[in-house]
């Protein structure tokens, strides 16, 4: 028998998008699309049916209308019901073109013939149950902050990524200059799906080593230290690994950290300084803002 997913459908005014999204992240969905409807948007998230039962989405729910409410928009309609997994690989990946970002970077799907466009590096991605398809405001800040930063010319860059979910951040890494990726996730779905993007994008195994785990398992490989430091999670997670940072870093180390709220910017700065990094520059994406930092 199939194994069985949750669907979730979000119907919402497109300025509560992005928190819905961050809802649905922190819930625990995979392969999350939007369709746009007239005036609305349409917000589709996949979870396997023994992540959550149904008191757990009414509570999303509830969530979700709270948000709206403290945002002052018209709380969105909600539902869910059961799909097997086959309809929720096609029912995803059906809406999911290729997308340009920032100057140099393609993001194409496995499934889909990449577009000519020469002056672009193309990063073929198949993100399965992982996060990270390149359609969220934090993953695509993170990868124009990685695109700035290795086209400096630096040779020999080795960088870590905190919580790879699909790889994205560390293949595109590779395919703009970086020497090797150090990648660690706590979901075992995102390992493997690590592992698998990087193969798609034929690149040399000896380049990314992806492992299941977190800071702990970056330490007892840093070694000198790594050059670049990239996390794209949730800003609860990179305060509580923000102490940890120095263990992985050189004097000279820069990092790229996202997945922040607007209203979290002030706390996340805070703890930075206090633990002698510096915010360098603060990009923002409708709701969301990537943090560009370097040692103190």
């Amino acid at each position: 028998m199939a194994n069985q997913w949750w669907e979730i459908e979000i119907l919402c005014q497109p300025g509560l998008e992005e928190t819905i999204y961050w809802r649905l992240e922190t819930f625990g969905c995979r392969g999350t699309a939007t369709q746009m409807q007239k005036q609305e948007a349409l917000v589709k998230a996949y979870l396997p049916q023994f992540a959550a039962q149904i008191l757990d989405l009414a509570a999303l729910s509830l969530w979700i209308c709270q948000d709206a409410l403290l945002l002052e928009v018209t709380p969105p309609k909600m539902r869910w019901h059961m799909i097997d997994e086959e309809d929720w690989a096609s029912s995803w990946q059906q809406h999911w073109q290729p997308q340009p970002i920032g100057d140099r970077l393609l993001i194409c799907p496995e499934w889909l013939a990449a577009p000519e466009m020469e002056d672009r590096v193309v990063v073929r991605l198949n993100p399965g149950a992982a996060f990270g398809t390149g359609a969220h405001p934090t993953t695509q800040l993170c990868l124009e902050s990685l695109e700035m930063r290795l086209s400096m010319g630096e040779t020999r860059i080795r960088i870590a990524d905190i919580g790879c979910g699909s790889g994205i951040l560390s293949v595109a890494a590779l395919l703009l200059g970086a020497k090797a990726v150090q990648a660690v996730d706590i979901d075992p779905l995102a390992v493997s799906a690590t592992e698998q993007n990087y193969l798609l994008n034929q690149l040399s195994p000896a380049c990314l080593q992806v492992q299941r785990g977190s800071i702990a398992e970056l330490e007892a490989v840093a070694g000198e230290g790594f050059d670049g430091i990239v996390a794209n999670i949730t800003a609860d997670v990179i305060v509580g690994l923000i102490p940890r940072l120095v263990n992985i870093a050189k004097p000279s180390t820069w990092g790229i950290l996202s997945g922040i709220l607007l209203e979290q910017v002030d706390n996340v700065a805070e703890v930075l300084e206090n633990h002698n990094w510096v915010v360098a520059t603060l990009w923002k994406r409708q709701d969301w803002c990537c943090f560009n930092i370097r040692r103190i």
